[in-house]
């Protein structure tokens, strides 16, 4: 079979026609990849996820009493004012192990390693909405992060394909991403060179129609997974042409410079609350990673040193410093979605915000019992809710993504390890 092979560097996408023992499947065509924008996003549904690398110390973080009426514990006090915007959850998690090395699975409730024969692989669920409803801004979706520290680099974002989403990994650098517009000159190149890859799509859509009488049963899952690859493609070709002559928004404060992870943890939420008030983004994430230095807040050993802590007060106390840093500027997020109007509600009321980490205990490394926060989208807050941790009830965390899925418009009974829709 003569077949060719393009690469769309730019694109980051490799497109080769897949081997295939017969020749090709069915038709290949059909509507645009991209359907027309829907306009300014007052009132759209929005998500955003916050995770850590290392837990929360749940001992000082779960109350004891259920429903409304919960007390005030340690790790909780930043956010008592704001407690009837958001829900504490106890007894999610994914039934996954493997300690740092299952940290990645908090918004897929699948390891990487084992995702490869499932349809959507390991996808978060920030990626999944993304590839739904990503379309209608400029910027499909947001990851911010690091790409230092343990694990070397964020983790917190996968797409279906099994693929690390990279962070944006500092302020200026965001601050760029969503303010900065390119040249004229850099306009017209992306412009010629948006043409160019439309042309070789069309060139490898054309060879394709030209293979798809040819083609055995046995091959049809292996041409259908190619074209699905194409049209993904061809998504981002569209909405990347749909944007680069259109004028990004106006910025309302100077570049900020980069410090280090702890101070830029406020700028970074400042961008992201921007990023969705000004509909650049419906969707992002934000990992506070390993190179989060606690020797910034005037503690002197490393956070993974602290976080085997064992039982010692004094690495315990410092630990709850340092996550107590987080929270507070996670309810300073909080706080200032709810000031920003968003047509006729505020914009925490259309933005589902969820907060923890999949790692449940910082000091055994266990996966279990994750530290879930839940705040805005328009839910009923203010309650501690607790679920079965074991057994027959116990409920996946990712039934609380089918759950946001449906709230944000996307019609699926099912994501991840989901057993059903969180109630």
């Amino acid at each position: 079979m003569n077949r060719r092979r393009f690469i769309l560097q730019s694109l980051g996408t490799s497109l080769a026609l897949p081997g295939l023992p017969s020749l090709m499947a069915a038709n290949v065509g059909g509507n645009s990849a991209i359907k027309a924008a829907k306009g300014a996003g007052a009132g759209a549904r929005r998500f955003v996820a916050v995770g850590n690398l290392l837990g929360y110390q749940t001992k000082q973080l779960f109350p004891t009493t259920k429903g409304r009426d919960y007390e005030k514990t340690t790790l909780l006090e930043p956010l008592w004012d704001i407690r009837d915007h958001m829900t504490v959850f106890r007894g999610l998690d994914h039934g996954v192990k493997g300690g740092h090395f299952a940290v990645h699975s908090f918004l897929s409730g699948v390891l990487n390693s084992e995702a490869q024969n499932r349809p959507d692989g390991n996808v978060t669920i920030d990626q999944y909405l993304a590839d739904e409803i990503g379309f209608e801004t400029r910027f499909p979706s947001l990851t911010v992060g690091s790409e230092g520290g343990i694990h070397g680099g964020c983790q917190i974002a996968w797409t279906k394909s099994g693929v690390r989403v990279p962070p944006v990994t500092n302020p200026s650098q965001l601050f760029e991403k969503l303010f900065v517009s390119d040249s004229k000159e850099r306009q017209a190149r992306r412009v010629q060179e948006n043409q160019v890859q439309a042309s070789i799509l069309d060139s490898v859509l054309d060879e394709a129609n030209r293979l798809s009488k040819r083609v055995n049963k046995e091959d049809k899952d292996k041409l259908d997974e190619y074209l699905t690859s194409v049209r993904d493609v061809e998504k981002r070709l569209e909405l990347r042409q749909r944007w680069v002559s259109q004028t990004k928004p106006k910025a309302p404060f100077e570049k900020p410079a980069n410090h280090n992870a702890v101070e830029d943890l406020p700028i970074l939420y400042e961008l992201i609350a921007l990023a969705l008030q000004t509909d650049s983004t419906r969707i992002a994430t934000l990992e506070i990673g390993g190179d989060f230095m606690p020797q910034h807040l005037g503690i002197k050993k490393d956070w993974h040193g602290l976080s085997h802590h064992g039982n010692d007060p004094e690495a315990i106390a410092s630990l709850i410093t340092l996550e107590k840093y987080q929270i507070e500027h996670f309810g300073k997020f909080i706080t200032r979605l709810s000031k920003i109007n968003d047509g006729d509600r505020s914009l925490l009321d259309s933005t589902t915000a969820i907060f923890g980490s999949g790692m449940g205990d910082g000091n055994s490394h266990k996966n279990s019992d994750l530290p879930i926060l839940l705040a805005g989208g328009g839910y009923k807050h203010g309650e501690f809710r607790e679920v079965p941790r074991e057994g027959i009830n116990k409920v996946p965390l990712c039934n609380l993504f089918v759950d946001i899925a449906q709230k944000m418009g996307v019609e699926t009974d099912s994501f991840g390890n989901s057993t059903g829709r969180f109630s």
